[in-house]
């Protein structure tokens, strides 16, 4: 078989596929309420693609990464307080963010629920994951991860100037300009 004919098979293939599933693609995409702009830190890029996951259906690969991402956006969270480091388990510490007016309740909550999402059982991948529902896990874990980026990514618009609402999780540069990463397909 030419290479030029495998390519046209696989065309089809993808094309068939995208057909068979872009309106359960379509209705997922549009179930996240997700932040469109984001400050462009090292995690904004996996959490872009843990949406396109989710949208298309990789259920398990979504909940490995909005883990990943959760975890990556609590511990920038410590950094940019001057709480790296912090004793106790990560829910213990949530709680004395709240506490100290740090984050709120709800985001907390979006959190502790991330981690326990089986987190270890798929890290690690044990027998147990051959038991858990991926497709609710995914969703739940994709709105939470949208709850945690609109409380720490908040912002708003002044004529078309993008405003921080905590100026310490984004990068102002001493221009004002801020770098951020656009999440805006459809």
């Amino acid at each position: 078989m030419n290479d030029e004919y495998r390519r046209l098979q696989v065309k089809d293939a993808l094309k068939a596929e995208l057909d068979a599933t872009v309106d359960e693609r379509a209705t997922r995409h549009l179930s996240v309420n997700h932040q469109n702009i984001i400050a462009g830190h090292h995690f904004a890029a996996a959490s872009a693609e843990c949406l396109d996951l989710y949208r298309d259906g990789y259920f398990l690969s979504t909940v490995m990464v909005s883990q990943a991402v959760a975890e990556g956006i609590f511990r920038f969270v410590l950094e940019r307080n001057g709480r790296a480091g912090e004793e106790g388990d990560r829910p213990t510490v949530a709680e004395r963010l709240v506490t100290d007016g740090l984050i709120s309740q709800e985001c907390m909550d979006a959190f502790v629920q991330i981690w326990r999402s089986f987190r270890n059982d798929v890290h690690h991948m044990n027998p147990r994951v051959a038991a858990i529902p991926f497709p609710a896990l995914a969703k739940r874990n994709i709105d939470d991860l949208a709850t945690i980026e609109r409380e720490i990514f908040s912002y708003r618009l002044d004529n078309g100037k993008l405003l921080p609402v905590q100026a310490r999780y984004w990068d102002i540069q001493s221009d004002g300009t801020v770098p951020v990463f656009l999440r805006l397909h459809p």
